[in-house]
């Protein structure tokens, strides 16, 4: 299937298409010839993986991919995703655990994110706006080997078969933005508790582990990106950024081959529970920048009483340098706004 929606860029003097095509396990946009997202919503990851929906990869319009997924030193990182470490006793982040009373272990506890219908997709003001049903599920229970049981017992696809825990309502969209030669990726997520009991979220960090509050809406970007540079309304830097509250934050890096710079901007709702929350931000290891609403404080998942969390990603060729950092945030809070 596909379908169209039309804005214009800064640069362009013709009208900008924004299209979308549907495999039956994934979405892919493109502007003009450009294919700028692809969202993977039917993942065939191992269990240990938590598998989830993704984004990956994400491209500016000039053709530079900013995204990794499923790096060698941590393969549970999918592009840009919502993932979280520790939602109660499960893992929705992949890999092992933090617990202060194991440290990093594997403990079977790897749920699965999973899709279960798109409600909508369709065109919105200036993009296309998608909205998803999903069902996290526990890990599902040691059983004997599939191909000795009888078909009518075999256990469902990996994910499918462990306990109810969380529904989700997700939406999504792809808007072209008149600020600059960017575009940008506004995402909204309301979590449900179905598990029939108080559910907190937190991290490592939460768990005893400094400076790693990891899990929320993560990014990891490519190897060439490490040892970029941090901007957010507090000035620039590295490291330094990790833990630090504001509105919005940016990552310059610089591309391998085009040895061109790319920027990915992240701007909270203010609206959103705590704001502003903490930045998950690293530079010196790998490139990587997420949401981090559980940082340093578990924040309680009640049942009736959903929790609702919006972005606005920023996806932008070249650096963001003087004020085009804060132009391209003030843009993606009007979308983002607008959106709402």
């Amino acid at each position: 299937m596909t379908t169209t929606a039309q804005t214009t860029t800064a640069q362009a003097t013709l009208t900008e298409t924004v299209s979308y095509t549907d495999n039956g396990h994934s979405l892919t946009f493109t502007v003009g010839d450009q294919q700028i997202a692809t969202y993977t919503y039917r993942p065939t990851d191992d269990q240990y993986e938590s598998p989830r929906p993704f984004f990956h990869p994400l491209t500016t319009l000039e053709g530079d991919e900013v995204t990794i997924s499923r790096p060698w030193d941590h393969v549970w990182h999918k592009g840009l995703s919502w993932a979280l470490p520790n939602v109660g006793e499960h893992n929705f982040w992949g890999g092992a655990t933090y617990t202060r009373e194991t440290g990093y272990s594997n403990l079977d506890n790897n749920g699965a994110m999973n899709h279960e219908a798109f409600t909508s997709i369709e065109e919105l003001g200036t993009g296309i706006t998608a909205a998803e049903s999903l069902l996290w599920t526990a890990q599902p229970a040691e059983s004997q080997p599939a191909e000795t049981q009888p078909a009518e017992t075999q256990p469902a696809t990996q994910g499918q078969a462990g306990t109810p825990l969380i529904r989700e309502q997700r939406r999504f969209a792809i808007q072209l933005l008149a600020t600059g030669n960017a575009w940008a990726l506004l995402f909204e997520t309301t979590m449900d508790n179905v598990s029939g009991a108080e559910i907190g979220i937190g991290s490592p960090t939460t768990e005893g582990r400094d400076n790693a509050g990891y899990g929320g809406l993560f990014w990891r970007g490519p190897r060439s990106f490490t040892g970029g540079q941090f901007r957010s309304d507090k000035g620039t830097g590295a490291d330094e950024f990790m833990g630090t509250r504001s509105p919005w934050i940016a990552f310059t890096g610089q591309h391998d081959v085009t040895c061109r710079k790319s920027s990915i901007l992240f701007v909270e709702d203010q609206a959103n529970p705590g704001a502003s929350n903490q930045w998950f931000a690293r530079s010196s290891m790998f490139a990587c920048l997420g949401s981090a609403p559980f940082f340093s404080e578990v924040v309680p998942l009640k049942e009736g009483q959903p929790l609702t969390y919006r972005y606005a990603v920023v996806i932008a060729d070249g650096a963001l340098e003087d004020q085009k950092a804060a132009a391209l945030a003030d843009a993606a809070k009007a979308a983002l706004d607008a959106w709402a």
